[in-house]
Formats: C-alpha cells, sequence, structure tokens
C-alpha cells in the first residue's frame, strides 16, 4: 500500500524510543490543506507511541482499537498489534482503512499494515509514509555516522525529509519515551 501526504520515523538509541512526524495535510497530489497537524500521540497513558500516515479518519479508528486490544492484552504491544493486524486484514470494515502504524514501547518498535504486516525494524529506524524512505535513509546515516541523540536523529531525517519530500514539512512534533 503506498501512503502519501507524510512522514513519520521511529528512532531508537541508547535507551531512548522517539517517534516524529510532520505537520503537513495534503488534498490528493496539489494541495496543502495545513500546515501544522500532529499525526504521532501517546496511547496507555503514555506508556505507548503511536503515529500515522494515510487517511486522519481511518487512522484514528485504528488508535482506537489499538488502544481496545492494548487493554485486553494488558499493555503488551506485540501481543496487541498481532491480534489488531489479523483482525485488520480479515474485518469486512477494517480492511478498506487506508493507514499505516507506527508504534513502539520501551522494548519494541513495530509497523502495523491492513495487510497483515507486522514489522520489527533491524537497526532502531523505520519511517512510513511518502516521505518514509528518504527519512529512514537519513535517520540510518546519522545514527550510524553520529552521536545525536534518538529525538535529534528523527529531527534532523523530518528536516531532510522536507527539503525532498513534496508531502513532507518542517513543522514537527515528537513524543518519546
Amino acid at each position: 500500500m503506498k501512503i502519501l501526504s507524510t512522514t513519520i520515523i521511529a528512532v531508537r538509541k541508547d535507551g531512548q524510543v522517539v517517534l516524529a512526524g510532520d505537520g503537513q495535510v495534503t488534498l490528493g497530489e496539489r494541495t496543502v490543506l495545513k500546515h501544522g497537524t500532529t499525526k504521532v500521540r501517546t496511547l496507555c497513558g503514555g506508556e505507548i507511541l503511536a503515529g500515522f500516515a494515510g487517511s486522519t479518519a481511518d487512522a484514528l479508528t485504528l488508535y482506537e482499537k489499538l488502544e481496545q486490544k492494548l487493554k485486553d492484552h494488558s499493555n503488551q504491544l506485540v501481543r496487541a498489534a498481532v491480534e489488531m493486524g489479523k483482525e485488520w486484514r480479515s474485518d469486512r470494515y477494517l480492511r478498506r482503512l487506508e493507514a499505516l502504524l507506527l508504534v513502539a514501547d520501551r522494548k519494541t518498535t513495530l509497523l502495523i499494515s491492513g495487510t497483515g504486516d507486522i514489522i520489527e525494524p533491524d537497526d532502531g529506524v523505520i519511517a512510513i509514509g511518502s516521505g518514509g524512505p528518504y527519512a529512514m535513509a537519513a535517520g540510518l546515516a546519522l545514527l550510524r555516522n553520529t552521536d545525536l541523540s534518538a529525538r535529534e536523529i528523527a529531527e534532523e531525517a523530518l528536516r531532510i525529509t522536507a527539503g525532498i519530500c513534496v508531502f513532507t514539512n518542517s513543522n514537527i512534533s515528537v513524543v518519546e519515551l
């Protein structure tokens, strides 16, 4: 699934985990509607970080579904994500939702998709959205070649992406554990 209109990056380094996202809301391929929205948030009283790329209404539905799965499984992120992924893929209504989620707790970072994918990155960096490949490349380069913190890496990767991707801006929101 190719999702346009945003960039969300997760960076894990030295016991820190950060999710950061740009603030641009794009209608179609040509119109920027808003410059300063927030696409990252905390769930479960600040214990889980979550960010989305894709349809806002669909992502909000998925946030609610994930929070319910987290409650059902004692805030165990991997178990909740697997259960949500199964339901997302098999449920007739949920299957139509067009969004990707990045979620993280103190131990694990995951990408959750409607095709049933639950992916944990190898290198501590993962990104989604139209600028995802740019942000991931920048984030990995910064992680491997600088002493920047997880937050600094996420912010700089998004600034680099904003200079390349027309669907990403430099109004950055950050949540961290």
